[in-house]
């Protein structure tokens, strides 16, 4: 289903499905709900918030985009791009692999391999972003990329009978949770709790909160490394402050493992940054903070953000799996 105009322009995402998912609310012991966000056009949720970036910055007069990207931002960015009649150069760091520089050069972008992990690549965006014309599209610290990514919420108050007892969040830069945020203070959600989930070795954000101001990792060592951003965006801090926040920190071998269970369960394969979200419900911990008074008991329905990501393929999966000696 397409989604309604915003200011006079057709987005470039679509209203996504929410379905129950019947092994996971065995896991959990109640409800839970899949926004399936990996149906999105560009394989993620980003094309919310960047497309509606994006149309902006067209509408401003922008005659080149440059992103930065482990890779979901950037086919994002180069989606929107394409449909927009502009050129863009998307710059990925050498961690982001094959996959995501030949999908970003199916659909036409200018691909350059910068840095190790996207802090580094995000420098050399930041650089090609002086020329005249080019307009950098950050893949998650920008208000206009919170504001279409809060769309996600307002669709889950028209889908669910009644709002969720909590909601589950893959967190990398932040640009996701900003957005959830946003949309859950508009339909007058503020008070559902929100279990930001990160994988050890990319929790830039759990160590954030943990030291009440940001905290930038030595380095991303993590196999999710579409959540790779060494330092959250200081909105993702302040979100904290603003509602019901949660952080959960799983390991990758976990995120690999709920990836694996999910395509057995549901028929689709995420990135391990959806991964992280996914170990938090088949894991238990949701029951643990339960047990802590953390969440409530009993607990209302549960609606988990299926994130998406597109550098993810079945070989990938079996290389993950060796990597981390889960064979």
């Amino acid at each position: 289903m397409a989604a309604q105009p915003v200011g006079g322009q057709k987005p470039f995402h679509v209203v996504s499905p929410v379905l129950e998912s019947l092994p996971l609310s065995k896991a959990v012991g109640t409800k839970v709900f899949m926004k399936l966000e990996n149906v999105q056009p560009s394989g993620s949720f980003k094309i919310r918030g960047i497309g509606h970036r994006c149309q902006d910055a067209a509408k401003k007069g922008c005659q080149h985009f440059v992103c930065s990207s482990g890779g979901n931002a950037g086919l994002a960015a180069a989606y929107a791009a394409r449909e927009l009649g502009l050129p863009i150069t998307v710059v990925v760091p050498s961690s982001s692999g094959p996959t995501p520089v030949r999908k970003l050069q199916e659909l036409g972008a200018t691909v350059e391999v910068y840095g190790k992990v996207w802090d580094d690549a995000n420098r050399r965006a930041q650089e090609l972003a002086e020329t005249e014309g080019w307009v950098s599209i950050h893949p998650f610290d920008h208000p206009l990329v919170w504001e279409g990514h809060s769309s996600l919420v307002r669709e889950l108050k028209d889908s669910l009978e009644a709002k969720p007892g909590a909601i589950v969040v893959a967190v990398g830069g932040g640009g996701l949770l900003a957005g959830v945020v946003a949309g859950l203070r508009q339909v007058g959600w503020q008070d559902v709790p929100v279990i930001a989930a990160e994988t050890h070795g990319a929790h830039s954000f759990h160590e954030s909160l943990k030291a009440g101001r940001l905290v930038t990792l030595p380095d991303i060592t993590s196999v999710a490394t579409c959540l790779g951003a060494k330092t959250v965006a200081a909105r993702a801090l302040q979100c904290a402050r603003e509602c019901r926040l949660i952080s959960q920190v799983v390991e990758d071998a976990e995120a690999v493992r709920a990836v694996e269970q999910f395509l057995d369960d549901e028929r689709m394969l995420v990135e391990p940054a959806c991964g992280a979200p996914l170990a938090v419900l088949y894991s238990g911990r949701l029951q643990r903070l339960q047990r802590e008074g953390r969440l409530p008991t009993p607990l209302g329905s549960v609606l988990l953000v299926v994130c998406g990501g597109s550098n993810i393929h079945t070989e990938q999966l079996r290389a993950l799996k060796s990597q981390l000696g889960m064979e």
